[in-house]
């Protein structure tokens, strides 16, 4: 996130010493990938054992024989040396393409793990299920050994099955031969089963432990009945009934941890997609990580998920290759999570450049040929792609590429857009709609450049969002990437879709911002702002926009809770805007009621829940009261009110807002010559520090970036003070430098 500096792109190394005590008498010894970026070399001492290829899948190194050398009479003292090299330098025989729109991360960002098998053992455990036309189910059990040595030695399998409360549905005991592939264990009809949904993620549960002379091993998993169907040119069923996908994206990427995030952010971030009330989500670009997948199940949110064949266009055999196995292994390691729904072939496909050969004709035949894998690996799910207008007829499910209000056009064309897509496929599901937002600012006249988006001149379609720079029409790039626009483009789609009785659904992109080389020039540099929260999870206005929309759980919010001054003449009326999922609003200032309004997803903005109000100059009270359910809920906020006109910044003023522990936020601000706060400045700023502190930078947010635009004139970042004495700055380009002296008892 450096802001003048690419991110590094080459070999890192990880190496470790560790006790290796297998407990098996002739047992394996394995080491457990959930994920490693981009091509991986795991070495025991000076001896390469395994390699892989592929960002995003889990694989398996077994380390036995390299072990067993190194432990031979005695040597070592029992430890073992590993060491892993992790490698994502540029290369284009590799998905996913360096030309794509995020950071391909490189390094152990996800858990490794030790473990010790009997030399038979259960590598993976499948569960197939069909519901019957009576409402029951049947389910089979498959398994596949691992059994390097091909061992003959007979086995006994217990297998045993749970329904969501945790009753035993089944139990059985056999004995058996080891075997080859994949075998069917068992297979049981349930009785009128709970079926998974969204509203009600009904779990089933499934044990199967493994004994033999060599040992015992033991595999658990979970699994869940559904039906699902998209209707042809028409809406998605679960279970028989209509369900419109509300979704969003999510890219795994967090401020000060890339793509090694913790269970517990997961986790957050996860619960904060389900509270905003969405049943979707597209797993962007790439396979995750299991535990995404786990919540997925455990929260109710559909998933599509995806391979990394995304821009760039088609490789050669290595290139084709790898895709082939990282579907397979998708496939293989998360077939048994109810929530996947579609398995994604690629992204934007029709994207050019990293090969001399751009041939639509291959292109269309290797999607082709994924699509017929996929297919034989798991015939009961459904494939897609986005944005390959050339290819679109061969899954069975594909999203163009509509970005009404941004990329092109104005928001209010959204319908038509979709309507003519509709026409095109059999089954239409639309991922990738929103826009850019710099959290932080906001706009009195949000909307002033949809009069002139008309005029821009004619491009082809196809320029349109092939433009690297975020394309040509009015919002992406004369617009002023504020959260009040994109919040009125947040609604303006969202009223639509619930009219759209017709559609299956679609998925904002994206859900959090994310890092980015294509985007320098950014206001914050090098990130994606799409999302309806910031990289550090903090929620934009936009987030309480769809929670309105699509949460049942009562809820009511102000617009503008980090917009701390409007402007405007003296009594002029201003328009407060409450997001909420209630049926009726009281609005009061300063402790008087501004009336009651009634919420009506129609009314155009904020489903009618706005009030004309005349802010007095200096602070204002403003609640908002509604009720749902019974419930009460309310919102508080307090705006100050600015008349004073202001000119071009003249000058720049640092000061310390608060502090905690010895962290101090700073806040910059830009003043005219008269003095008065500058609320429309969007330049640039730099901040910098000498002294004993650091900034707490890099972080790809708008208060943790040492380079960023104004937001309104500001612009808020963090100083750890390290028990110590520091200067801080900040410059802008033809205005004088501000400095700020901190200390650890005072602030000057």
């Amino acid at each position: 996130m450096d802001p003048d500096t690419n991110y590094y792109q080459g070999p890192g190394w990880y190496r470790a010493e560790m006790a290796v005590q297998n407990p098996y008498r002739a047992g394996r010894t394995l080491l457990h990938f959930d994920g490693a970026g981009q091509k991986t070399e795991v070495y025991v001492y000076t001896e390469k054992v395994a390699s892989h290829t592929g960002g995003y899948d889990e694989f398996t190194v077994d380390i036995t024989d390299a072990v067993d050398k190194c432990l031979k009479n005695g040597q070592h003292g029992g430890r073992v040396r590993v060491a892993v090299l992790c490698d994502n330098a540029r290369d284009l025989e590799m998905i996913p393409s360096g030309l794509n729109d995020f950071n391909l991360y490189g390094g152990l960002y996800r858990d490794i793990t030790l473990a010790y098998a009997p030399a038979i053992s259960i590598e993976r455990l499948h569960v197939e299920s069909i519901i019957l036309p009576n409402g029951n189910a049947t389910v089979s059990i498959r398994a596949r050994l691992y059994n390097p040595a091909g061992l003959e030695d007979e086995t006994t399998i217990t297998l045993r099955m749970t329904d969501p409360s945790g009753r035993v549905l089944q139990t059985t005991t056999r004995a058996l031969k080891p075997w080859r592939g994949s075998q069917t264990l068992s297979e049981v009809t349930i009785i009128s089963p709970s079926l998974w949904s969204p509203s009600a993620p009904s779990l089933y549960g499934c044990e199967l432990r493994l004994e033999s002379i060599h040992g015992e091993s033991r595999l658990v998993g979970r699994f869940g009945l559904r039906t699902y169907e998209f209707v042809k040119q028409g809406p998605f069923r679960l279970n028989g009934e209509r369900l419109l996908l509300r979704g969003t994206h999510r890219h795994e990427d967090h401020a000060g941890l890339g793509a090694a995030m913790t269970d517990d952010l997961i986790r957050r971030e996860m619960s904060m997609i389900k509270d905003m009330g969405a049943n979707f989500v597209r797993l962007a670009h790439y396979q995750q990580s299991r535990l995404v997948l786990d919540l997925c199940d455990e929260l109710g949110l559909l998933v599509w998920e995806e391979i990394p064949w995304s821009r760039g266009g088609l490789g050669g055999d290595l290139y084709k290759e790898q895709a082939r196995n990282m579907l397979r292994a998708m496939i293989d390691q998360h077939k048994n999570h109810p929530s996947i729904i579609i398995w994604g072939l690629g992204n934007e496909n029709d994207w050019p450049g990293d090969f001399q050969e751009f041939d639509k004709e291959k292109i269309r035949e290797f999607v082709r040929e994924l699509n017929t894998l996929a297919h034989q690996l798991d015939p009961s799910r459904k494939t897609a792609i986005r944005r390959c207008d050339f290819a679109k007829d061969i899954p069975d499910v594909y999203s163009p590429s509509i970005w009404a209000g941004w990329y092109r056009g104005r928001y209010t064309e959204y319908r038509g857009s979709l309507e003519q897509a509709m026409g095109t496929v059999n089954h239409l599901l639309q991922a990738e709609w929103g826009g850019d937002s710099h959290a932080r600012r906001h706009s009195e006249h949000p909307d002033e450049l949809l009069a002139r988006a008309g005029d821009r001149r004619k491009l082809d379609p196809r320029e349109l969002d092939f433009l690297l720079s975020g394309g040509q029409s009015a919002a992406a790039e004369n617009g002023d990437w504020s959260e009040t626009y994109i919040c009125n483009l947040f609604d303006w789609h969202l009223k639509e879709q619930e009219s759209m009785d017709w559609i299956a659904g679609t998925a904002q992109w994206i859900f959090k911002d994310f890092s980015t080389p294509l985007r320098p020039d950014n206001p914050i540099p090098r990130v994606n702002q799409k999302g309806l929260v910031e990289r550090d999870l903090t929620p934009k206005e936009g987030y309480f926009v769809f929670q309105s929309y699509w949460s049942d759980k009562p809820m009511v919010h102000i617009y503008g809770h980090s917009w701390p001054i409007r402007w405007g003449e003296k009594e002029q009326p201003k328009m407060v805007k409450v997001y909420s999922n209630c049926s009726r609003v009281e609005l009061f200032l300063n402790g008087e009621s501004c009336g009651v309004r009634e919420r009506n997803s129609q009314d155009f903005p904020s489903a009618g829940l706005r009030w004309m109000v005349r802010f007095g100059e200096g602070k204002n009270r403003l609640r908002a009261v509604g009720t749902k359910g019974g419930v009460e809920v309310v919102d508080n906020l307090e705006v100050g009110y600015q008349t004073q006109r202001w000119d071009a910044p003249a000058r720049l003023v640092l000061e310390a807002l608060e502090r905690e522990g010895d962290i101090v936020a700073i806040q910059a601000i830009a003043l005219d010559r008269e003095g008065v706060l500058c609320l429309g400045a969007r330049n640039f700023v730099r901040f910098g520090i000498v002294g004993d502190g650091r900034l707490l930078d890099n972080l790809g947010t708008s208060t943790g970036s040492r380079k960023i635009q104004l937001y309104n004139g500001r612009a808020i970042i963090r100083v750890k003070l390290n028990d110590g004495d520091s200067v801080v700055s900040v410059s802008s380009g033809g205005i004088p430098t501000a400095f700020l002296t901190l200390t650890q008892r005072t602030s000057t």
